[in-house]
């Protein structure tokens, strides 16, 4: 594995995971955040002020005002037989925030803060409630500190400590769970995607507790990367699940799957976990067939948790065997901001 194959460079139009139906919206599509549930980035913003000013910087932000006039989105749109990107499309999921303004769901923003860490109504006020007034992270109680963050993931909230979490929201964009998108709208089943290559480029925001905003440490990186192939695997059979014909989607969703396999084989050699040779024997179990819903999904399910478990389980101290593989700084997607 001396290099990572790259998958087809895409607009991240559609995901198909996680997703609620809500009848108050005002258009008839499927979308990943209950829009009644939003706050938006400025809410973020209140506290998390520099975040937000990297966030602004990024194609995650300027995708709001920039998707909508380009040439390719415009084709698909026109293929897919919709008037507008930013009402009634599969554009809505992944490329906007939407959010319940007088009674009408509309997007607000890009992809935003509460695409990765989830609509914030419900935490929001409970992961910064220190323990009262005059009370302040620096002297908050351990006890007080445990219980806050326990109830603010309770109630949705996704922190950057669930590594699996926030992973599994990147690849449910950045893979396109959508025949039709695909073969009709000729958009690619997948986008250029590899998770410390992009997490640590212009998407980097690690500045509440870094004023420098610096990069990962190398462990977490460790971890970044080898999760990252697995969910490649998980999405693909998500992707798998949803062919019925042999065309440009199943062919493209396979052979991401086949790319996916082999990294975490050769990844495997190096380091011997269970999960991931639990994960490596699952897939030699499934054989590539055309409408077989059912058992992709089943085996997409397994990934995800053997992945899950496998985040939860290992710090990345013991996985020094792979980082001839992880990408260097040079190669970080976009411009890393400073504050």
């Amino acid at each position: 594995m001396s290099s990572i194959p790259r998958v087809s460079p895409a607009f991240i139009l559609f995901s198909l995971i996680s997703l609620s139906f809500f009848a108050s919206t005002s258009f008839a599509v499927e979308l990943r955040l209950d829009p009644t549930k939003v706050e938006g980035p400025n809410a973020c913003g209140e506290c998390h002020k520099e975040s937000v000013l990297s966030w602004k910087k990024t194609h995650h932000a300027s995708t709001f005002k920039t998707l909508p006039r380009t040439k390719k989105a415009k084709e698909i749109t026109k293929k897919m037989g919709l008037k507008r990107i930013k009402s009634g499309s599969d554009c809505l999921t992944c490329h906007f925030t939407s959010a319940e303004t007088k009674q009408k769901t509309k997007p607000i923003a890009g992809i935003s803060c509460e695409s990765c860490h989830g609509a914030g109504k419900d935490w929001m006020d409970l992961h910064s409630d220190f323990g009262g007034k005059n009370i302040t992270a620096e002297n908050e109680t351990p006890a007080h500190k445990r219980q806050r963050w326990e109830d603010a993931e309770a109630a949705g909230m996704i922190r950057p400590t669930d590594l699996y979490a926030v992973a599994q929201n990147c690849y449910s964009c950045h893979t396109v769970p959508n025949e039709k998108l695909v073969n009709v709208g000729g958009h690619p089943a997948g986008s250029k995607f590899e998770l410390v290559r992009w997490s640590q480029g212009e998407l980097r925001h690690n500045v509440w507790y870094s004023d420098e905003n610096n990069e990962a440490p190398v462990e977490r990186k460790r971890l970044m990367f080898i999760l990252g192939k697995a969910l490649d695997l998980e999405f693909a059979y998500r992707g798998l699940a949803k062919a019925t014909k042999k065309a440009n989607y199943a062919v493209a969703m396979a052979k991401r799957a086949k790319v996916a396999s082999k990294h975490l084989a050769s990844i495997n050699k190096l380091i011997a976990v269970s999960e991931l040779s639990e994960i490596i024997a699952l897939n030699s179990q499934i054989k590539l067939k055309l409408n077989n819903e059912t058992a992709y999904l089943t085996a997409a399910k397994k990934v995800g948790k053997l992945s899950q478990q496998f985040a939860q389980k290992y710090d990345g101290s013991q996985f020094a065997a792979i980082d001839k593989y992880l990408p260097k700084s040079k190669k970080y997607k976009g411009k890393v901001y400073h504050p």
